[in-house]
């Protein structure tokens, strides 16, 4: 900040963030640093080349007043160091002046009027500065891969990942169309050894049925013969008693 003997300036320098073909523009604050009107005026040694709104006006005792620079876009860059310039003008007014007070001959101090004036410098900071220089870069090493190939190379990986992909996704349908004629060949081996076994069960249920009618007749056949026996064996007793 900036401090005159009637207003104090903010910044003190006008700083622009250039841009080729673009406009760009930067603020500045004027403060009454008195308990009088104080009046200022702003020039510029290349008026065609920027804008400033207001150009003049009245601060209030205590008060501020914002002032817009504008830089009409340029088509080409500027010299360095800029030499344009502005210039702050300020001057105690009538108590009570407004902006439609101000005239010219309120800056002159031909008429003995004390005129305080401030010189403010313009400068130039570039709106995309250069990247800092990489590591590897130096001389005698190779440089890096411009966007370019990095850009082809990240093109080679995802067309490299999709045939990777479109790869595992082929052995994947593959595995499970092995995988479902495995289940239905072990469907079928499985109702193929559920009716043999239903066939067991038929014959051994038949084998145990002929094995009982077997069984029964040779037991009427040795009851059959005791019986005979018995009887055979009490007729005997039968005639030894008479």
């Amino acid at each position: 900040m900036i401090m005159g003997d009637f207003i104090s300036i903010h910044p003190s320098e006008l700083k622009f963030q250039f841009e080729l073909r673009r406009q760009c523009s930067c603020h500045m604050q004027l403060t009454n640093k008195t308990g009088k009107y104080v009046a200022f005026k702003v020039k510029t040694t290349n008026p065609k080349k920027y804008c400033v709104r207001p150009n003049s006006g009245i601060v209030f005792p205590g008060g501020s007043c914002n002032v817009t620079v504008t830089m009409q876009a340029q088509k080409e860059a500027p010299p360095e160091p800029c030499r344009d310039k502005f210039l702050i003008q300020s001057v105690i007014a009538p108590d009570g002046s407004t902006n439609k007070d101000i005239t010219p001959e309120m800056f002159n101090k031909e008429d003995g009027r004390v005129v305080k004036e401030f010189k403010m410098r313009v400068i130039y900071i570039p709106a995309n500065p250069p990247s800092p220089v990489p590591e590897g870069s130096e001389e005698g090493s190779p440089p890096r891969a411009s966007s370019q190939e990095k850009g082809n190379q990240n093109f080679e990986e995802v067309s490299r990942s999709l045939e990777d992909t479109k790869e595992k996704s082929s052995e994947a349908w593959s595995a499970i169309s092995k995988l479902t004629d495995e289940k239905a060949s072990a469907l079928q081996q499985n109702q193929r050894l559920r009716q043999e076994l239903e066939t067991m069960r038929k014959d051994i249920s038949k084998s145990h049925s002929g094995g009982f009618s077997l069984m029964f007749v040779v037991l009427i056949g040795l009851l059959g013969v005791l019986i005979g026996y018995l009887v055979k064996s009490l007729g005997s007793l039968g005639t030894e008693s008479t």
